[in-house]
């Protein structure tokens, strides 16, 4: 005869569950665990006990609309003596008289997602309530599984973090909050899941597929963006204006883009550009528990006819003539996730590239990813996905033509290097590393040889010209904005006659993306005369009441010098990107940083221009610091040249540890300058 449990009532535990998985940070209200390890669910008797023996306990765990066992979305398991490692499995206990403590191990590949769990004995079912399940990297069991405490706390746990823009001469760490334990966050990335196109049209099939973080990470790098006319949630655009929307140098966090994102019923959020794309995914990752970090790839190639080869042209002046949708890229950021690849042979898992910025399609779809670091650094392009267009990114061959009136060209010397110092934040610390070593070998090597031959790289093999002339650009040690400063063509002999040539040194105004805008200063010297071994040094003058009117949100000015021989018609390109300094934000927390305790933060910036400025305002957020939100201070006066923009903002922690307080200044003629103080917030 059936026995039952006198059962009245049961406790899902979700504050001892939500800490020991890892996830309280996203809040105690409801349960949130990870696959491949065990949670409790307290079971409150009425009378009687559990006996083996007497009673027979089930669950069904559930997820998506149509479950079923055959697509993995549905789970039947009998309660037993021991724990299954590979499936659903459930034991139980009873650590008081009158409670029975039931173990629910999910499975280390269940899909992820929410769930729904019901205890069912002899056919009578009870609904035990919802939960959402996450990828596990701290099971080695998980295809996610990272064996490294401190890349944990960093790549899953940590949420807020540097990504590195500026130049590859000048690199500069801008601080992100990613703030995926913010609240509303993670429902906001578990609904880029169930409204993406695949799920949409299938929903039964995508939930099931949520098992795998390859798949997981190919829908978010396409659900980032709104190209693809979806529920996207980022629009993107790489020149002003930006009225109807927020202007991508705005933005230093994303939890905003997402709340407005979900808040709005999954209308795009205008607008989005690499660093906020590849900012927005690493919050999706993080928040799912996939572990994930933002990369920044200085002068990087985009290569849209998958040739290996960016195609640049100029005319007799050096200026550019658009005939190729190629273009390099001052810099462009993606992220990688860690995760095994049983999709392919053995010896691809780890870090994986995914790029959500929209470039090209890839299965007709505006995504990128993820594609193993392995193959990109070894020329295995037939490795899934998208490899030859990484590739491309960061060895692409660069080559320059002259157009002239008559529609011939020539071809330009030009030593353009692509894909420098490829970067991230260390883990730990705010200092860049420096991965380029995971994407390509040393330059010259055998190594990098073969990896070209497997490629079919074969115009990085080549031999080039050497005409016995060199070109270089120098700038002076400070380019602030707001102040007038010399670069210098310094145009170099090697050979042992005299050469005569003409120099052109350009200046333009540009975007990080190479759109380029106006003049910033041009000078034309007809006749450069050269003495064996000899060098010479050119100056331009860059005055700000010339380039104040035409630098871009971005601050970017590109240098261009041509050199050309007057008697063998040789000529020799140089171009190199400089990025103006804002002036510092200076920042001073008073009192002591405690949880819940009251803090005020005195933000102080100097006007570096010889203009007042005024519209004045600082943006202030910072994960577990601003409740989720950002501060904005608003100064009603105008702030004189050489004078301090000054305000006092008041915020209350939420949560101890090492956490990141993000300022922005912005006013009608010095915006998006910024900033960020680690605050270490006491127990």
């Amino acid at each position: 005869m059936a026995a039952y449990l006198d059962l009245g009532s049961w406790d899902l535990c979700s504050a001892s569950n939500n800490a020991e998985h890892h996830t309280e940070l996203n809040g105690t209200e409801r349960l949130i665990v990870r696959r491949g390890q065990s949670f409790t669910v307290h079971l409150l008797l009425r009378s009687g006990g559990y006996e083996a023996g007497k009673h027979s306990l089930s669950l069904v765990a559930e997820t998506g609309p149509q479950p079923t066992e055959e697509s993995c979305t549905r789970a039947v398991f009998c309660v037993s003596e021991e724990a299954d490692e590979a499936g659903w499995s459930a034991t139980v206990s009873s650590p008081t008289s009158g409670t029975l403590a039931l173990h629910v191990q999910p499975a280390p590949n269940a899909p992820i997602g929410r769930y729904t769990l019901i205890l069912d004995q002899f056919g009578y079912r009870v609904t035990l309530g919802d939960f959402l399940l996450l990828f596990n990297p701290w099971c080695p069991r998980d295809a996610v599984y990272l064996d490294d405490e401190e890349a944990l706390k960093e790549y899953v746990l940590s949420q807020d973090g540097i990504i590195f823009r500026g130049s590859y001469k000048y690199p500069i760490a801008s601080a992100w909050e990613y703030g995926q334990y913010e609240t509303g966050i993670l429902d906001a990335c578990l609904r880029i899941l169930e409204v993406n196109p695949k799920c949409l049209r299938n929903p039964a099939e995508d939930c099931s597929a949520r098992s795998n973080p390859v798949y997981v990470t190919r829908v978010i790098s396409a659900m980032v963006n709104s190209n693809d006319r979806d529920y996207g949630v980022l629009t993107g655009k790489w020149q002003e204006p930006f009225e109807d929307g927020v202007s991508p140098m705005s933005w230093t966090s994303s939890v905003g883009i997402l709340q407005q994102w979900h808040q709005s019923g999954c209308d795009s959020v205008r607008y989005g550009q690499c660093w906020v794309f590849a900012a927005v995914a690493c919050t999706v990752a993080r928040a799912l528990g996939i572990p994930c970090r933002v990369i920044t790839n200085y002068l990087s190639a985009h290569d849209t006819n998958q040739n290996l080869v960016i195609e640049r042209y100029i005319d007799e002046r050096g200026q550019p003539i658009n005939r190729t949708r190629d273009s390099i890229w001052n810099y462009h950021c993606w992220v990688e996730s860690w995760m095994k690849r049983s999709d392919l042979p053995d010896g691809y898992d780890g870090w994986q590239a995914s790029d959500s910025t929209p470039q090209e399609r890839s299965e007709n779809v505006f995504c990128c990813g993820p594609v193993p670091l392995k193959a990109i650094k070894e020329g295995q392009l037939d490795r899934k996905y998208d490899a030859p267009f990484v590739f491309a990114e960061v060895n692409a061959d660069v080559k320059t033509f002259m157009r002239r009136p008559d529609g011939s060209t020539d071809e330009v010397i030009s030593s353009a290097f692509i894909g420098q110092k490829i970067s991230t934040k260390s883990v730990g610390s705010d200092l860049r590393e420096d991965i380029t070593h995971l994407y390509k070998y040393p330059e010259g090597s055998e190594e990098e040889r073969d990896a070209f031959k497997r490629a079919e790289h074969l115009n990085k093999l080549e031999q080039h010209k050497d005409v016995g002339l060199d070109v270089k650009i120098k700038v002076s040690p400070s380019m602030r904005k707001g102040c007038d400063f010399d670069v210098f063509a310094v145009a170099k002999n090697n050979t042992s006659s005299d050469r005569k040539c003409r120099l052109i040194f350009a200046s333009r105004a540009a975007s990080y993306s190479g759109i380029l805008g106006k003049d910033c200063g041009f000078k034309d010297l007809l006749n450069v005369e050269l003495p064996p071994g000899g060098e010479r040094s050119v100056p331009l003058r860059l005055n700000y009441s010339k380039y104040c009117n035409s630098l871009t949100e971005d601050n970017l000015i590109r240098l261009l010098v041509l050199l050309v021989d007057r008697g063998t018609g040789d000529m020799i390109l140089a171009i190199r990107n400089i990025v103006l300094e804002n002036p510092e934000i200076k920042i001073r927390v008073l009192g002591e940083p405690k949880v819940n305790r009251k803090l005020a933060a005195e933000i102080t910036l100097l006007n570096p221009l010889p203009v007042p400025l005024s519209g004045c305002c600082f943006r202030v957020e910072g994960a577990n610091l601003t409740g989720g939100t950002s501060i904005t201070e608003r100064l009603p006066a105008v702030v004189e040249a050489g004078q301090e923009a000054k305000v006092k903002v008041y915020f209350t922690p939420t949560y101890w540890g090492l956490r990141k307080l993000l300022v922005e200044f912005d006013s009608d003629k010095l915006g998006h300058v910024q900033s960020y103080r680690n605050v270490i917030i006491g127990k």
